[in-house]
Parts: C-alpha cells; structure tokens; sequence
C-alpha cells in the first residue's frame, strides 16, 4: 500500500476556491497503480468536491454532514477504481455516491428523530444563520419539505444543471421520472412559497 496524498475537507477560512490537497491521507489499495489512482482521483477531486460539497448541503442543510458525504464518495471511488470499467468520465459514479450517502444520513436523522432528547438542540448554526435573505431562507425551508426523491431531481436539475437524462442516470429513473417529479415538485413549492408570503 502506498501513502494518498489529499485534504478532504476545506480548512477553516479557506474559500472554497482555494483548495488545494496538502495533508498526507490514509494507505488505500489501487490495482491500477498507486500513482495513477492517486492522480486520477486527486484531480476529480480538485475538479468536482465544491460542486458535490455544495450539492450534498442543499439536500442536508449541513456543511459538516455534506463535506463527510463527498469524502466517503472519494474514498468509495478510490477503493471501487479496479472494478470500474470506464475511467473516462466518472463524474456520475461520484454524483450517485454522494446522492446515496446523503439519502443514509436522512435516514439517521430520522431514526435519531424518533428519540426523545433531553435538551432543546439549536435550530441553525451560525453559518446557516448568516445566510442570505429571508426569500432564499423561505425557499430552502420549501425545499426541505419535499419528498427525498423531489429535492434530489431539483438539486440535480437546478442547481447542477445536468439534463433530464443525466439526472434519470444518476438516480437509476426514467426521464418521465424526471420530468414528472420536477414539474410536480415546481408547482408544490409555488403553492407553498404563496401561502407563505
């Protein structure tokens, strides 16, 4: 096994655009050679972690959360490389993996939910808190009130810009699906966005 060298998360005060991998990593297993895992991955990440960082909040409403999603999407494609037979073009590999683990993290949640606590958790974090206005606040919370399935076509379609198809392919629906569920999540968040203002 040889040393990966990469940062996965963004450190405190970086921006986003600035991040750059410096910290040794763990020891990992590649058949296709250690270097060239090391830099086919490496430069996904360079290329697509603060996209998928930034899709994967949208669906959970948590920095910490989301940065954990796309690191174990990484680590998962970096373990999963030998058994991949297109390296060209494995961007929705990446997608569908960080879709898939932020699914498993809302349903912790919800089992978590299901638990009575003992003191009142705080409703938002200071990041959160500091967020842009209350339009863009009502409009996430609008979100969050969808179906899984609804939010996740929306933050693929609208947010990533993919096309119906590259969205069906990354949740494995048809792009009826797609097409249906987006068009219904649009007209609920109207509904709901109306009644709110």
């Amino acid at each position: 096994m040889n040393p990966v060298t990469r940062q996965w998360r963004e450190p405190a005060g970086v921006s986003a655009h600035e991040v750059v991998a410096v910290s040794p990593g763990a020891q990992l297993d590649a058949p296709l050679g250690a270097s060239d895992a090391d830099d086919l991955v490496h430069g996904l990440y360079r290329e697509h972690a603060v996209t998928l960082v930034r899709m994967a909040k949208l669906l959970l409403r948590d920095r910490e959360s989301a940065e954990d999603a796309v690191q174990d999407a990484f680590l998962g494609l970096y373990r999963a490389l030998d058994r991949l037979t297109d390296h060209d073009d494995l961007t929705p590999y990446l997608r569908a993996a960080v879709i898939n683990r932020c699914r498993s993290v809302l349903r912790t949640r919800r089992r978590a939910m299901l638990r009575p606590v003992q003191h009142e958790p705080e409703v938002s974090s200071p990041e959160s808190a500091a967020m842009a206005a209350e339009e863009r606040r009502a409009v996430l919370d609008a979100v969050s009130q969808l179906p899984r399935r609804a939010r996740e076509v929306l933050v693929l379609r609208y947010y990533l810009g993919l096309t119906d198809e590259q969205v069906a392919a990354t949740l494995s629906v048809s792009r009826g699906t797609v097409s249906s569920t987006a068009s219904r999540a649009i007209a609920a968040l109207g509904k709901t966005l109306k009644e709110d203002l």
